[in-house]
C-alpha cells in the first residue's frame, strides 16, 4: 500500500505548533438543523478562526517549519483569498516577507484583508492575475525561482494538509466519535487532513466531501480513478473554484473519503441565510458547502451524529446582503 503524504502523527505535531497561536474554534449545535435533518449536527466553526477561515492552520504550520534562509527570502502563495490572508498573517507573525498572487476578481474584502495583514512587513506585496486566462501555479513557480522564495500552495503541500487536519482533531476531541463527517472540497487540503484525523480518532466514521455543482472535479476524479482537470468553475463558492485536486491530496481522498456530494449556488444561499437567521453567524459561500449538503438533503443523515466543517466567514458584505435579499 503506497504511503500517503501525511499521517496522524503529522497532524498531532501540527496541533503542537498551533497551540496558543491558532484559535480553538467553537463547536455549535442547532435544534432547527437537527429537526430538519433528523440527525445531531455538530458545526465546527472555522469562520471564527484567525483571519476568518481554517486556512490559517495550514499556512502557519507550513511557515513555522521554514529554515532561517527560507524566512529571509520569504514566502510566495497563490490564492483567491483565504489562503492569501492566512499566509500573509502567518508570515507577519513569523517576521518574513510574503508575495501573494491573487485573481483580479477576488472578493474586495479578501484583497483588503490580505493587504492589511501585509502592512508594515517589508518586502510584502500582492500580484494580481486573470484567473480565466492566466495560470496562477505557473506564475507562482516562476516568481519563486526568480526570487528564491518558497512557494506554499493552498492545498497540495504536506505541511498545509496536516495543519488543516487539526480542525477535525479538535472537533472529535470535543464531540467524541461521530458517524459521519462532512467537509467542503476545493483542492482537497482540508478534507485530506480532516479525513486522516477522523479515521484515526473514529475508525468507523464515514467522510464525505462537498463541492459546488459547477466545480465537481474531485467527484469526477473519484469516479474515474484519476485526477480530472476542469475549466475554472463559475460559482459563488470562490474558495472552491479550483480546477483539479492535488497530487498529494487526491490519494488521501481516494483512500479515506466515501463520496463527493454537490450542491447548487441556490442551496449555498439558502444555507447562508440559515446561518444568519438561526445561528447568528456570517458564513461565506464556500464555508456553507458541507452544511448545505446536510440541510438541503444531499445525503440522508437520519439518526446519525454528524460533524460539519464550516470552513470560513470571509465574504464581501455587500454581496452577502444581496444574496440574502434575493
Amino acid at each position: 500500500m503506497n504511503e500517503l503524504a501525511i499521517a496522524f502523527d503529522d497532524i498531532r505535531a501540527a496541533a503542537g505548533r498551533l497551540a496558543d497561536i491558532a484559535l480553538r474554534t467553537p463547536v455549535r449545535c442547532s435544534r432547527v438543523a437537527d429537526d430538519r435533518t433528523g440527525a445531531q449536527l455538530y458545526f465546527k466553526c472555522e469562520n471564527f478562526q484567525r483571519m476568518g477561515a481554517f486556512k490559517f492552520r495550514g499556512a502557519y504550520n507550513a511557515l513555522a517549519q521554514f529554515t532561517p534562509e527560507q524566512r529571509r527570502a520569504g514566502v510566495i502563495a497563490f490564492s483567491s483569498g483565504n489562503h492569501a490572508q492566512a499566509v500573509a498573517l502567518a508570515a507577519r507573525l513569523l517576521g518574513m516577507p510574503s508575495l501573494i498572487v491573487m485573481p483580479k476578481d477576488a472578493p474586495p474584502a479578501k484583497l483588503a484583508a490580505t493587504r492589511g495583514y501585509q502592512a508594515g512587513q517589508p518586502g510584502s506585496e500582492i500580484l494580481l492575475y486573470d484567473r480565466y486566462t492566466e495560470d496562477r501555479e505557473a506564475i507562482g513557480r516562476r516568481i519563486a525561482a526568480e526570487r528564491g522564495m518558497t512557494l506554499i500552495p493552498p492545498y497540495d503541500h504536506a505541511h498545509v494538509m496536516a495543519g488543516q487536519g487539526t480542525a477535525a482533531l479538535e472537533l472529535i476531541q470535543e464531540t467524541g466519535p461521530l458517524d459521519t463527517l462532512l467537509v467542503c472540497v476545493g483542492g482537497g487540503g482540508l478534507i485530506a487532513g480532516c479525513a486522516v484525523a477522523a479515521k484515526q480518532l473514529a475508525p468507523e466514521i464515514v467522510v464525505h466531501g462537498v463541492e459546488p455543482e459547477a466545480g465537481n472535479d474531485t467527484q469526477q476524479s473519484l469516479a474515474r480513478g484519476e485526477i480530472v482537470h476542469i475549466e475554472t468553475p463559475k460559482t459563488i463558492a470562490d474558495g472552491a473554484q479550483t480546477q483539479h485536486s492535488g497530487a498529494l491530496t487526491f490519494p488521501v481522498i481516494q483512500r479515506h473519503v466515501a463520496s463527493i456530494l454537490t450542491v447548487s449556488d441556490a442551496q449555498l444561499v439558502a444555507t447562508m441565510r440559515f446561518f444568519a437567521e438561526r445561528m447568528k453567524m456570517v458564513v461565506e459561500p464556500t464555508g456553507c458547502l458541507a452544511a448545505a449538503a446536510a440541510l438541503e438533503g444531499a445525503i440522508d443523515l437520519r439518526g446519525q451524529r454528524v460533524g460539519v466543517i464550516v470552513s470560513g466567514g470571509n465574504v464581501d458584505l455587500g454581496a452577502f446582503a444581496g444574496w440574502l435579499a434575493s
